[in-house]
């Protein structure tokens, strides 16, 4: 996502995806990182600041299986590999059921957690479910995040294609808000076919939620 933002800015100008993985778990290490490695792809990993090397503990009331999530030592592994981590908070916490205090301490100490724990900055910030509110993204603005991405789906068009498409006297698009980015959620039952649509195509701007 820290290469993605000159794109967002308008700096720099392309067709470019950024990939990202919610939440920190083992087989982002084990699956993801050697593919990503082979093709020379960076990605995100937003980390649960508190609960690495144990698992998500947060889905258990709902009744989605345990899963490993990556100790200090693999997110090691992980930034070795040329990836980044990013925060998703110190306990996968719904933001918006929290007083301002609790809201600022999973904000910003899960980002210090991190810079301590790992050794390098940590700019990127994902919204755990999807929720915050305007209060949220001064948070993560203020405590020197550069981006946060939400579960709103949709591709971000953003900076130079602004300017153009408004010179061109067509409908310009908004200009993206680097601490509201949608995503293109690519998940298990994603078909080939609709792995293409979603990358390639504007399918994901008539799905957007």
């Amino acid at each position: 996502m820290s290469e993605l933002l000159p794109y967002i800015k308008g700096e720099r100008v392309g067709r470019v995806v950024g990939i990202t993985f919610d939440d920190g778990y083992l087989n982002n290490l084990t699956h993801a990182a050697p593919v990503l490695k082979a093709f020379e792809f960076s990605s995100t990993c937003y980390v649960v600041s508190d609960l690495m090397g144990t698992t998500n503990s947060w889905d258990a009331q709902i009744g989605v299986p345990s899963a490993a999530l990556m100790s200090k030592q693999e997110l090691l592994e992980w930034i070795g590999a040329g990836q980044e981590v990013g925060s998703h908070t110190r306990t996968h916490a719904h933001l918006t059921q929290l007083s301002s205090v609790l809201a600022h301490e999973e904000i910003v100490s899960s980002k210090t957690q991190l810079e301590l724990s790992l050794g390098v900055p940590v700019h990127q910030f994902c919204y755990p479910y999807g929720e915050y509110d305007s209060s949220h993204i001064n948070l993560v603005r203020g405590a020197g995040y550069w981006a946060a991405t939400t579960t709103k789906r949709g591709r971000v068009v953003a900076g130079v294609a602004h300017k153009i498409s408004h010179a061109q006297n067509q409908l310009p698009h908004p200009q993206p808000n680097p601490f509201e980015l949608h995503r293109v959620p690519i998940v298990r039952s994603t078909s080939w076919l609709q792995f293409i649509l979603k990358i390639a195509t504007s399918y994901e701007d008539h799905h957007k939620n």
